[in-house]
């Protein structure tokens, strides 16, 4: 599993990957993964080579301060949990 923290480094990598003829699947989600999720990317797999989660907490997402501060943020735990997908 890579982990990208930059997007300009996860679109370098798709477009070698497209360069390459693979096909990518996207599973967007805010984290806070639950199986919902997982059942998502399980029965996604099989339809392209890679697989793509993010992670990212959005904030333009919210439109309280007070939502964005509450919204769980678990990370570590979210890529542990996706390192068995």
């Amino acid at each position: 599993m890579l982990v990208f923290h930059r997007v300009k480094d996860l679109q370098q990598y798709l477009q070698q990957a497209k360069l390459g003829g693979k096909t990518i699947g996207f599973a967007p989600t805010m984290g806070a993964l639950h199986p919902g999720h997982f059942s998502l990317i399980g029965q996604m797999a099989p339809y392209q080579d890679l697989s793509v989660c993010s992670i990212f907490v959005n904030p333009t997402q919210f439109n309280e301060a007070a939502d964005l501060q509450k919204y769980p943020r678990t990370e570590d735990k979210d890529l542990e949990r996706l390192l068995g997908v």
